[in-house]
């Protein structure tokens, strides 16, 4: 479903992500992990368009993506939600959702609506509530059903459990997994590594811009030096 060769991203003379390649194939659930700064966000914006690759290929579905607009992109099925959430925090939880919606033909925002509403029944109860005045864990749930209603084929997470309660981090989780068994292709990144293998099918290990690993979410949880390095020894 997603294929990058010959990853490199600069920020101006920093080169942060050094000719990186992987696959991401469809029903499955791909976690990018590493320590902070190793270069997992740069990774999914280079993806979504908002960062761009110097080098290589970047394949969506067997068409190249590499140098196309960030909304045409979500409106060929491939969504983002950002680190940090990025909701809009003085809108209400309805017209965030709408936002979602933004590039798809009026006809399915009904559809999308009621797909959110019923993954997330508490953004239903909350949909006239400001949406900053939500708890962290509701904001994340508004940032996912706000991706979902693009209808996405592949949707990318970024640090979906950051800032939350264990008890919250479980949900999110669940959530993710459920996402994946109704048919929608994931694209993980976790700093909470071992919940984010727990639930995946195969992982990257990243370090500085490179991947420096790569196997199983099973073998990486086993591996000595990726449970010394990230999952506590």
């Amino acid at each position: 479903m997603l294929t990058v060769r010959d990853m490199n991203v600069y920020y101006g003379n920093i080169h942060a992500i050094h000719g990186i390649s992987f696959d991401v194939q469809k029903g499955e659930i791909v976690t990018l992990i590493g320590a902070n700064g190793a270069g997992k966000s740069t990774i999914l914006k280079a993806v979504s368009g908002l960062l761009r690759s110097k080098t290589g290929s970047i394949e969506y579905m067997d068409l190249e993506i590499n140098n196309v607009a960030p909304h045409v992109i979500v409106k060929r099925g491939l969504a983002h939600v950002p680190e940090g959430r990025r909701i809009f925090l003085r809108m209400s939880v309805l017209q965030n959702l709408e936002m979602g919606n933004y590039s798809h033909h009026a006809g399915a925002m009904h559809e999308g609506l009621e797909n959110a509403f019923t993954r997330f029944p508490i953004l239903k109860e909350r949909r006239k509530q400001i949406a900053g005045t939500l708890s962290g864990g509701e904001q994340q749930m508004l940032a996912i059903g706000r991706a979902l209603m693009s209808s996405p084929n592949l949707l990318m997470l970024d640090e979906p459990s950051m800032g939350l309660a264990p008890i919250l981090v479980e949900q999110i989780f669940d959530i993710i997994r459920e996402l994946c068994e109704s048919g929608v292709t994931i694209l993980l990144v976790e700093q909470n590594a071992r919940m984010a293998l727990s639930i995946a099918n195969r992982g990257y290990v990243l370090e500085t811009g490179n991947i420096v690993a790569t196997d199983t979410a099973q073998a990486l949880l086993e591996d000595e030096a990726v449970r010394k390095a990230y999952l506590g020894g």
